[in-house]
């Protein structure tokens, strides 16, 4: 029996959802498995092929195309283990994100709430004084100053930049709302606002709130990569046998069985599996190529 249904490239691209071009791309990056050929040449995609973009495509929103790829290679590539432990630190990195956010709403409420009092000369800080205060460097503090965040004095010959208590205090909080992943086009609102102790801080509030829903939409398209990368291994796991060879399947009314043991559901394996279809070419239209509407509504759980 056949583990590859014949699924052609225009169908594994319309139900992940992305170009034929893109889908060919995955293949010579080893984000998706090589797809078998059929004697004429042309490409035979299977189930795992279409599991293996659809995670690619979840793990792009939740953690970036390079990352994403990286992934997806350690699935195909390398020990489970390996793969296990890229996987929690994505989690992790999602995890460490959701802190620095709430840190960064506390020290920033916090800066903006201490009294500054009359400027006094001796208060002034050099920007070399202000980057090794605030853990970072000059060049990131003229690059702040160019981006119209900071507004530092000059003074002597030299033009040399002093910053004020009220410039100290504006470069604390875009170090805090930097580290939390805030963009610079936002922090401009939030100074501003700052800058006016008249103004209410919606500026402030809207930026906390908008970096929150993106770190749920991120973890979010982590979750719902999981079902994909659930199903890519159990057929690794089920196909490779222990000296890295293909294993024979058979169907026992329940789940498929072979010679590394019981298999994987039937839902999971009837995806997979065959019926004998020969493969079909990677030409257009809308054909299944030999997958049954059933199997292929399967893969669509979860996108």
């Amino acid at each position: 029996m056949s583990l590859h249904r014949g699924l052609r490239t225009i169908d594994v691209a319309r139900r992940v959802g992305c170009s034929v071009q893109h889908l060919r791309d995955l293949e010579r990056d080893g984000v998706i498995p090589p797809a078998a050929r059929t004697p004429s040449g042309y490409r035979s995609w299977s189930a795992v092929h279409v599991r293996s973009a659809v995670a690619y495509r979840e793990l792009t929103q939740a953690v970036g195309p390079v990352r994403a790829k990286e992934l997806l290679q350690a699935l195909h590539d390398q020990p489970l283990a390996a793969f296990l432990a890229m996987l929690d630190d994505a989690h992790a990195q999602l995890a460490r994100e959701r802190r620095d956010l709430q840190a960064a709403r506390e020290a920033v409420a916090s800066i903006a709430a201490e009294p500054l009092g009359e400027p006094r000369p001796s208060d002034a800080m050099t920007i070399s004084e202000l980057a090794e205060a605030l853990g970072t460097t000059p060049a990131t503090l003229r690059h702040w100053e160019a981006e119209g965040l900071l507004a530092p004095d000059r003074e002597g010959s030299g033009r040399i930049r002093t910053y004020s208590a009220v410039q100290v205090r504006d470069a604390r909080v875009v170090h805090q709302l930097r580290i939390a992943g805030h963009p610079i086009p936002q922090l401009r609102a939030v100074l501003r606002q700052l800058l006016d102790p008249g103004v209410s801080g919606e500026a402030l509030h809207t930026a906390f709130r908008v970096r929150d829903q993106q770190l749920t939409r991120r973890s979010h398209a982590l979750l719902r990569a999981a079902p994909a990368l659930t199903d890519v291994l159990a057929s690794k796991q089920s196909l490779i046998g222990p000296d890295g060879g293909h294993q024979d399947v058979d169907w026992s009314g329940e789940r498929w069985t072979g010679p590394v043991g019981p298999g994987q559901p039937a839902r999971v394996w009837s995806a997979l599996g065959g019926g004998g279809q020969d493969p079909v070419d990677d030409g257009g239209g809308d054909g299944l190529g030999g997958q049954s509407a059933e199997a292929v509504e399967d893969l669509g759980q979860g996108e």
